[in-house]
């Protein structure tokens, strides 16, 4: 995509939120875009951000240390890390992001925890939970989702916000309903478990199953490819 379609893919990308949270029939302000922006140059986050684009996604750390060292000068940013973190790579993302979306083990929590600067506000967190149960992919069990989170709401340098998940891909909307309809329940049975956290983000939805995560309540949607254009590969 050249730097002169993200203004209409953008504002299609929004559009497409606004028609799907109406359907659903949701306030128009209870989910937001979050522009998945991994592959990318840090000139087409400046341009986005120009157009009123403040949420940005990143999904490999270094890349995404560069191209936060070359947008220092942006004010309003929000980063939020949505990609695998192996532990001993924890610091940077505790260091340099407001989100992190792929939180599985107890282990990285805690690393990520002791590792969040004082001054800074605690770490969001989402909880991924592998919905599909899919072998190829990382995330929590759903029956496991409960005892994690209590473990994690415990510490003191993240904030758990919600769950995130990246269902198996399915044909017909009903189909793509149903793992994030599960999702769904599975953050209102921690709402009820957990009444003193905020638990109010379920990260699910991209550019092929958007509508089908707004009717079951998403509130951040991850739209890379129909923001940006397909990804760029080396």
């Amino acid at each position: 995509m050249t730097d002169n379609a993200l203004p209409a893919s953008l504002a299609h990308a929004r559009k497409r939120l606004e028609s799907a949270l109406i359907d659903a029939k949701r306030p128009a302000n209870d989910a937001s875009l979050l522009a998945v922006s991994k592959t990318k140059p840090a000139s087409m986050i400046r341009q986005a951000w120009t157009l009123g684009q403040r949420e940005f996604g990143e999904n490999y750390l270094q890349e995404a240390l560069d191209k936060q060292a070359e947008l220092a000068d942006v004010e309003g940013i929000v980063w939020h890390f949505i990609g695998p973190l192996q532990s001993n790579k924890t610091r940077a993302v505790a260091e340099h992001f407001a989100w992190m979306h792929t939180v599985d083990r107890l282990k990285i929590a805690k690393r990520l925890s002791e590792q969040r600067p004082s001054h800074l506000p605690p770490l969001n967190v989402c909880l991924q939970v592998n919905i599909s149960r899919e072998a190829s992919k990382s995330g929590v069990m759903p029956e496991d989702v409960a005892a994690l989170a209590e473990q994690i709401a415990t510490l003191p340098g993240l904030q758990l916000r919600g769950l995130m998940a990246i269902p198996a891909p399915a044909s017909g909307l009903e189909a793509q309903r149903a793992p994030f309809a599960e999702l769904r329940q599975l953050l209102e049975a921690l709402q009820k478990t957990l009444p003193d956290t905020p638990l109010d983000t379920l990260s699910m939805g991209m550019s092929d199953d958007l509508e089908a995560a707004v009717l079951e309540g998403a509130t951040l949607v991850r739209l890379g490819t129909a923001i940006f254009g397909a990804r760029d590969t080396a």
